[in-house]
Formats: C-alpha cells, sequence, structure tokens
C-alpha cells in the first residue's frame, strides 16, 4: 500500500470519525482500514489515534501529522488540477461550509441546479455558525457573513444582507411596539449564546449612533431558532433580510425601528489560495456569482 493511499485513508477517518465511514467513501472494509492505519502507525513509529468503541480522537503526534497531510493531498489535487482541472468535468466530493441560517434560506435552494448542471459533483455541507480552519477541516468553500479577517483567504463578495429588528404582530399586540432603540430594554429580545457580537444591536439615528445589549429570556445557539421563536411570537429578533423577507411580505413578522440605520452585513464565498484551482471549486464560485447577480431584494 503507497504512502499516498496510506494518507488518505487516514484523513477520511478522521474527518468522517469512524472506520467505518471512512470505509464506505473509499470502499474498504473497516478492518481493513483498521489494519492499514495500524501498520501505519507502526511504519511511523507514533501513535497517530486514541481509539474507543465511538469515537476516534486525534494524539498529538496524530494533529501534526493530520496537518501535513492536508496540505500534502491539496498539493496532489492541485498538481493534478494544473494539468487537467481547467479543461475536466468538475467532480469529487465538493464540500462547502456556511452558516445554518444562510444556507437554508439562500444557498440549499440554488443547489438542485448546480448538481444537475454538474452531475459528477457530489456536495457534502458542514453548518455552523463559527469560522473554521477551511485546510485542516478539508473544506473547499466557506461561505462567510461579516467582514473578512482571514487574508490568507481568497475570497467573492456575493453581497450584503441588510439586518432588520422584527416581531410577531401577536407579541407586539400583547407587549407594545417598540418606537426607539432605548425601548427594546422594556421587551424580550431574543439572543445568541455563541457571538457577544450578535448581540450588540447597533442603531444610527438623529442623535448619533446607540449601541442595545438585548435582553430576553430565550438564548440558543442556533439562527434558525431565534427565527422560529419570534414567529411564534417569543420576542424581538435582530436577523438578517434574508431569512425573514418572506415572512414582513406575508405578515408574519412586522419590521420595527425603520427610521433608524441598522449596519449591514458583507457575504463572501471563501476558499484556501491555491495556484491551481480546483475544477469543481471554480464551477461553484462561478455559480454563486451567476446566483446573486444583479444583487437580490434583501441585499
Amino acid at each position: 500500500m503507497d504512502k499516498w493511499t496510506e494518507m488518505q485513508v487516514f484523513v477520511e477517518a478522521v474527518r468522517r470519525g469512524s472506520f467505518s465511514a471512512a470505509g464506505r467513501q473509499l470502499d474498504l472494509s473497516p478492518s481493513a482500514v483498521s489494519k492499514l492505519l495500524s501498520r501505519l502507525e507502526s511504519r511511523l513509529g507514533v501513535r497517530l489515534l486514541h481509539r474507543t468503541t465511538r469515537t476516534l480522537n486525534l494524539t498529538e503526534g496524530g494533529e501534526r501529522y493530520y496537518a501535513r497531510c492536508q496540505e500534502i493531498l491539496a498539493d496532489i489535487e492541485d498538481a493534478e488540477a494544473a494539468l487537467t482541472g481547467f479543461v475536466r468535468e468538475p467532480a469529487g466530493i465538493l464540500r462547502i461550509n456556511s452558516t445554518p441560517g444562510f444556507a437554508k434560506h439562500q444557498l440549499l435552494p440554488l443547489m438542485p441546479a448546480f448538481t444537475a448542471r454538474h452531475p459528477q459533483v457530489t456536495l457534502e455541507f458542514q453548518l455552523t455558525g463559527q469560522a473554521i480552519d477551511l485546510i485542516a477541516e478539508g473544506v473547499d468553500v466557506a461561505i462567510r457573513l461579516g467582514a473578512l479577517k482571514d487574508t490568507s483567504l481568497v475570497g467573492r463578495k456575493l453581497g450584503e444582507s441588510r439586518r432588520v429588528v422584527c416581531a410577531s404582530p401577536t407579541y407586539l399586540a400583547t407587549h407594545g411596539t417598540p418606537r426607539t432603540p432605548a425601548e427594546l430594554r422594556q421587551h424580550d429580545c431574543l439572543c445568541l449564546s455563541t457571538s457577544d457580537a450578535f448581540n450588540q444591536w447597533q442603531f444610527s439615528g438623529p442623535d448619533g449612533v446607540e449601541l442595545v445589549e438585548p435582553r430576553g429570556r430565550f438564548v440558543t445557539d442556533n439562527v434558525d431558532a431565534l427565527h422560529e421563536y419570534a414567529l411564534l411570537g417569543g420576542g424581538v429578533a435582530r436577523l438578517s433580510l434574508f431569512m425573514v423577507a418572506r415572512d414582513i411580505e406575508a405578515g408574519r413578522l412586522a419590521p420595527l425601528l425603520t427610521g433608524y440605520g441598522i449596519e449591514h452585513q458583507q457575504i463572501h464565498a471563501v476558499y484556501p489560495h491555491r495556484k491551481h484551482l480546483p475544477a469543481k471549486v471554480r464551477a461553484l464560485m462561478d455559480y454563486l456569482s451567476e446566483a446573486f447577480t444583479p444583487p437580490p431584494d434583501w441585499a
């Protein structure tokens, strides 16, 4: 078994979290995966994985080896792409990372047409509100909301989304309608447990910029849950317009404090910088640029 195959099996086992899942991906039996990784550890003289009946955890040496394997496999893919990537049909697994909210309301509805256009591409979505290391996680493209901070990534701006403070008519009928940002302190505001910045609501008005740190009786780590709870009449939410535009149009949510300016949120599709971009990544980037041109009505 060559070293490239050993690296590939090791990386897939870590990504998938089990020998059986890695075996299914690579058309190997779990026992074959286990024996191959045992041989790899013996050859290297280093334990790479802590194994239990349910989980695989990297050792310190395994973490270092995993990071280098990711880079080496990416370089191999780049080498092949340098020869064939610009002419071949996009193919293979395309790993996409996105926030759950943007994926649900904007990205996933576009994907059936993309896979119909590129039938040899298999999509693998990771949905998280946290920024991740694309190379370490083996992600091809990530959707990032907010200003880009990682200068090692190549980004293509898809647009900007306005944010809107809103609540259901049921909630407003019971609790009243806030007329100023300061009055939000008297309301149940829906908060996100995973982001302090998300819970700092900034407004621009005749008296300048005002910052409100909302408080309420509902906190979650999922923006979609905030959206659903607002629809149920649970409180006041500040959400991206791409999530709630249809609800506002249908009267399920009412926009509040419309006389105040609320910051916009940049949206980028990013990928690790590579000299030769794989065809599958290039195809997705071109497709997203096409889909978000002209800017959508929530921008």
